[in-house]
């Protein structure tokens, strides 16, 4: 009984990192139609901004979280401005958005490696654990956790109450149609490209500061988080919250399978991935659709 709590436990944080990526990638894909393949830079950017952060004397994860945030932020305002605007603008089709994104995201990955080498740094933070019998539970954890939560409610709220989550549904829906009923699309953009990127720095320092921070670390995260997105149905946040939630608990609860039949856990992701496949078989437009 403990060793499945733990497991629910464990797949409650693999859950909540998927989530803050999914939501940032399944934003910016609702608006601007193309996967951005540089959202994994953008996590790793925010996981090396955090370390920098924690490396101050006052330094903290909460402060690491909003420096984070703020800064990746930023890097996904200028990458959609100098980048993708532009052939946005030129009518430019799928293919090549996503080769300008693979691109961008080679351009940040390299700059990164080249900066802070490409060697495995550490947050070297001693994290509380909390035991329960058999099961445990970290600080930062716990801290993930509250911040998936966190996320959800704010955007949930955003979306039904305010008048720019119901111009980011609008101008998502029909552009064309939103902007002829008043709503500045891109304003609307602009905000939604900064939340994005602000989600990809958290869900970067949580990752980091769980495990290790290397230049490819946002790779380790874009894999799952994309097949979130598209189990939840591309572009919608509800069945975003439901798809992170499934392969959290697929990813885990395959470790012990994989444990069980005597197999390496390298496999955990596909067992992952075979869920997805599954799912989509009898949904293919996700669960939100």
């Amino acid at each position: 009984m403990g060793d499945a709590v733990q497991v629910l436990v464990n797949s409650l944080i693999t859950g909540s990192i998927y989530l803050l990526a999914g939501t940032g990638l399944t934003l910016t894909y609702g608006l601007s139609r193309f996967p951005n393949f540089a959202f994994a830079e953008f996590l790793t950017f925010g996981a090396y901004i955090g370390y920098l952060t924690m490396q101050y004397p006052s330094g903290c994860l909460i402060v690491a979280l909003g420096t984070a945030a703020l800064a990746t932020g930023l890097l996904s305002l200028a990458a959609y401005f100098t980048v993708f605007r532009p052939l946005i603008n030129r009518h430019a089709a799928l293919i090549p958005l996503m080769i300008a994104s693979i691109g961008l995201g080679y351009v940040i990955r390299y700059s990164l490696g080249e900066y802070w080498s490409w060697s495995a740094l550490s947050y070297q933070q001693v994290w509380q654990t909390f035991t329960i019998g058999n099961t445990h539970i970290t600080l930062l954890w716990l801290y993930l956790i509250l911040a998936a939560a966190a996320t959800g409610t704010v955007l949930h709220l955003l979306f039904v109450l305010t008048k720019i989550g119901k111009a980011i549904r609008a101008t998502a829906a029909n552009p064309e149609l939103a902007q002829a009923s008043g709503i500045n699309t891109e304003r609307v953009t602009l905000f939604v490209w900064f939340v994005g990127g602000a989600l990809a720095g958290v869900a970067g320092v949580f990752r980091a500061a769980d495990t290790q921070l290397y230049p490819m670390l946002g790779w380790d995260i874009l894999l799952p988080a994309f097949a979130s997105v598209v189990l939840g149905g591309i572009g919608s946040f509800y069945g975003l919250l439901a798809a992170a939630a499934i392969l959290g608990v697929a990813e885990n609860f395959g470790v012990v399978v994989l444990q069980t039949l005597g197999l390496s856990t390298e496999y955990r992701m596909a067992v992952a991935f075979l869920v997805l496949i599954l799912v989509l078989i009898f949904r293919p437009r996700g669960l939100g659709r």
